[in-house]
């Protein structure tokens, strides 16, 4: 046998999977857990990574006119009790607050007290609400489109949480629309989702698969749900992104009410979406390895560390003032219109210094010492491959951008081919349950597509059987004469399966 490689993450993927994305974010440094159960710590490395995500999303969504608005966090309980669908789908993980201030009681401890008239709900999305003020704001087919969107937090009580993956609170961006058409409504839709698909794999590196979800799958209320879904290393789905078309049931139950070109009193038909820090626990799992983190150069923080080679008890000034000038000149060099984000880490730790960063998943590392500035060259690392050459110094300044262009596209491909390899097309159901009850860890996932006759009854059979759930009707998926994977009966087309997070 051969020895053991050493990695710098323990347990690796193939050993607990669950485990190795805790201790990637861990070592990472993007988040810890916080004092109250089911939330968690952003700090500065994963909130940069989000700011990236806000920033550069924000600007696609303006792009089609959609301006950010912001509504409060707390919403009277009979908002959401106008739409049944809605709040049925939401109940069991609300938060709800009962009382509007703390009075000492008998053995000194806070109790709550002044019970509200109300019970207050805090925002776990935020339809019922924003269509209270879409209703004030519309008389007139002239007030519509409404196009809206709003960065926030909201909260749904979790049992089980990991962090990005799934907390009881967590950022997102949630988007509203309302409007005065049907057709416009659903092209609202599906232009915001090609939103999220360009952004996920242009952005993330994440290829993703484009479809619509089943009934049982639809957002609370909506009339249907779009979606993208990406395949983890693990070869589980993870949804990515949604958008809904909501007809007109949430303009209904907040009364969205215009007078049309012809007079007439109309219900607007509204449209909603939201992407959230999820998409971050995304890239953790479709890109990272046993060494920690690793980042698409679109997203990170920084693209580049500079780690000047110190010599204790030595006139180290040189280098420092060359590392200076390195990253002052690497600034000047421009990535997707935005300079190139250089750090400096001078710190006298040894080793340690470049795995802090190997975990921290910056796209280039760079070493430089006396040596290399005799030479005018340096010494650079690749994050997504491992690469490590000697180059001249001006060639690596010059050629920086297509470095990082080659890191995000490498990322992309990479993890591309993984999921070609795992996606299987299977007509029979005995292969369709062997696959997925491989008790064997790892291996035990993959995407199927698979004919699916359109029945609830069959899908919640599959779903209870093996914990597999239909992610996607994909937009791609041509007609095809074909059987369901269950029961036999007759099929027009290919879903997508998948056991998910």
């Amino acid at each position: 046998m051969g020895k053991k490689v050493k990695t710098a993450i323990t347990p690796t993927r193939e050993e607990d999977y669950s485990q190795w994305y805790q201790e990637v974010v861990k070592a990472s440094d993007m988040a810890e857990n916080s004092p109250v159960r089911g939330c968690m710590v952003i700090k500065p490395w994963g909130y940069a990574i989000w700011e990236n995500i806000q920033r550069q999303m924000d600007a696609m969504f303006k792009e089609t006119g959609v301006k950010n608005a912001y509504f409060p966090l707390f919403i009277p309980l009979s908002y959401l009790e106008k739409e049944a669908e809605h709040v049925e789908g939401f109940a069991k993980e609300c938060a709800v607050v009962t009382h509007h201030k703390l009075e000492k009681g008998e053995n000194g401890r806070l109790v709550p007290a002044g019970e509200l008239a109300e019970p207050l709900i805090v925002r776990p999305t935020s339809e019922t609400i924003i269509g209270e003020s879409m209703s004030r704001w519309t008389s007139s087919y002239r007030d519509l489109p409404i196009l809206l969107n709003q960065w926030a937090n909201v909260v749904r009580w979790e049992m089980r949480t990991r962090m990005f993956l799934r907390t009881s609170e967590f950022l997102w961006q949630e988007g509203h629309t309302a409007h005065a058409t049907k057709d416009e409504a659903m092209e609202r839709t599906l232009q915001m989702l090609e939103i999220y698909a360009k952004f996920v794999e242009e952005r993330l590196a994440m290829p993703v698969i484009k479809g619509r979800k089943s009934e049982s799958e639809r957002f609370p209320g909506a009339d249907d749900t779009t979606c993208i879904e990406a395949m983890m290393q693990d070869k589980r789905a993870l949804q990515a992104g949604t958008s809904h078309f909501l007809g007109q049931n949430f303009a209904k139950g907040s009364n969205i009410k215009f007078q049309n070109e012809e007079g007439q009193e109309s219900f607007a038909w509204t449209t909603s979406w939201g992407t959230s820090t999820r998409m971050i626990g995304g890239m953790i799992m479709v890109h990272s390895d046993d060494d920690g983190l690793v980042v698409p150069p679109r997203i990170a923080p920084a693209h580049v560390v500079i780690l000047p080679i110190i010599k204790k008890g030595a006139d180290n000034s040189d280098v420092q003032e060359s590392a200076q000038a390195l990253q002052a000149a690497l600034r000047q060099q421009t990535f997707h219109g935005l300079p190139v984000e250089v750090e400096i880490d001078s710190r006298d730790i040894g080793g340690a210094r470049g795995w802090d960063w190997v975990k921290k998943g910056i796209p280039v590392r760079v070493e430089l010492g006396p040596r290399d500035i005799e030479n005018n060259s340096l010494f650079m690392a690749r994050r997504d491959t491992g690469e490590k050459k000697g180059i001249n110094r001006e060639a690596f300044i010059n050629t920086i951008a297509d470095i990082l262009d080659d890191i995000q596209e490498t990322l992309f491909q990479r993890a591309q081919a993984f999921r070609e390899v795992n996606t299987f097309s299977i007509d029979e159901k005995d292969q369709f349950y062997d696959l997925y009850k491989k008790a064997n860890g790892y291996n035990n996932g993959a995407f199927v597509l698979a004919h699916w006759c359109g029945s609830g009854q069959c899908e919640e059979k599959i779903k209870q059987d093996l914990s597999v759930t239909i992610r996607c009707i994909p937009f791609d998926s041509p007609d095809e004469a074909g059987s369901c994977i269950y029961c036999g009966a007759k099929s027009d087309r290919r879903v997508l399966f998948a056991k998910a997070y």
